[in-house]
């Protein structure tokens, strides 16, 4: 069954090719999470010339990127139900927008004001649009085989991010500067915005296509009449979930694992390896170590998720990650262990986001995936409101 519109030229020829335009969707995606996951990791490489150049304390920098943290998790549910109202090509370029508009303000601020504004309310807000909520928003739009697969995949975008702009990032700034760094993320944003607008497209049926391995066509979705209605959707589906106790489960063991990563390693890595005499190019390779192995763990875990049980999947993730986490105390924090603990930690950290989308409460259907996958977003994020030093 296939539903004739009007298509582009583009999605034309990816159809005679016999390429699904789902993964098209899936590889715009990829990219525009991967971009915001450079903008989310940049902090870690900026802690150091911030401080030197400004004579800002360590601490008053962690809390402007703390509240970066707070608002990125925070809009994780509300994005679910933005996308619903305003559509994924819509709310992505308005998101890296936001991105780029803090991320070019950075180049002219001189106030720790600015750097909480900018950094922590802008960008913060803009990052949060473009979470794992947009993921899992494609994926059950697109997709009625190999979810866990795809989910997997653009999990993945966000180590690709690490991978690819923190060693970057740390060499441009140690060579030319911190700004010359920033000037490559607004390059990404940019062309970022450009493919979105070019190729994304909100559901399958819209090109006269069923979502890939569908035998029919899904039932429409709820729309939102309203944008009161948008902002209370949300909070009515966080009501329903709050009284399974399956919810609060998951709402602890995802708020230590977001403490133990986004809070306090993703952050202070690069700085407290200074600290240890590593230099900062080595500290950002650490960090990109970290997404290298989650990128392959993160897939692993869609392909096992679409296979296993999940909770089993998680029994296996959590005690792994605790275990790793466990050692690092214990060693010299020498470039060698440190790469062991990392990797060993990175090989097994996100992949828990796709047995818990699996396992969330708040039942089926697209929105109610995407706010899962919110507010799962949102605990991760809770913990790193710690602004404090390193002493």
């Amino acid at each position: 069954m296939t539903f004739r519109r009007h298509v582009s030229p583009i999605t034309e020829w990816f159809s005679q090719k016999g390429i699904h335009y789902g993964w098209i969707v899936v590889a715009t995606t990829f990219l525009t999470m991967m971009v915001a996951a450079g903008a989310v990791g940049a902090p870690g490489v900026l802690m150091k010339p911030l401080q030197t150049e400004f004579g800002w304390d360590v601490a008053d920098i962690s809390a402007a990127f703390a509240i970066r943290f707070l608002l990125f998790g925070a809009m994780g549910p509300f994005a679910a139900a933005f996308l619903t109202r305003f559509g994924v090509k819509r709310v992505s370029v308005f998101a890296l927008a936001l991105i780029a508009a803090g991320v070019g303000g950075s180049f002219v601020m001189t106030s720790l004001t600015e750097l909480f504004l900018l950094w922590g309310v802008v960008v913060g807000l803009g990052t949060g649009l473009t979470a794992m909520v947009l993921g899992a928003t494609v994926a059950t739009r697109w997709f009625a085989a190999k979810r866990g697969l795809v989910i997997g995949l653009l999990s993945a975008s966000v180590a690709t991010g690490q991978v690819v702009f923190l060693p970057v990032f740390a060499a441009l700034s140690e060579a030319w500067g911190w700004r010359t760094a920033l000037g490559l993320l607004l390059a990404m944003l940019g062309l970022c915005s450009a493919v979105v607008l070019l190729l994304m497209h909100e559901r399958p049926e819209d090109i006269g296509l069923l979502p890939y391995g569908a035998a029919e066509a899904p039932p429409p979705e709820q729309g939102l009449s309203s944008f009161a209605k948008t902002l209370v959707a949300p909070i009515r589906i966080l009501a329903m979930a709050a009284r399974s106790s399956t919810f609060w489960i998951l709402f602890g063991t995802f708020f230590v694992c977001g403490a133990t990563t986004t809070g306090l390693v993703q952050t202070h890595l690069v700085a407290i390896c200074g600290d240890f005499g590593i230099a900062p190019v080595m500290a950002a390779g650490l960090l990109a170590a970290i997404g290298a192995f989650n990128f392959v763990g993160t897939i692993a875990s869609g392909w096992l998720s679409d296979r296993f049980d999940g909770r089993w999947l998680l029994f296996w993730y959590y005690g792994l990650r605790g275990l790793s986490l466990l050692y690092l105390p214990y060693t010299d924090f020498d470039f060698t262990s440190s790469v062991f603990s990392r990797c060993s930690t990175g090989s097994i950290g996100s992949q828990r986001f796709h047995p818990l989308l699996n396992s969330s409460p708040t039942g089926s259907g697209a929105p109610r995936r995407s706010s899962s996958a919110g507010f799962f977003s949102a605990i991760r994020s809770a913990l790193p409101w710690q602004p404090g030093g390193r002493d």
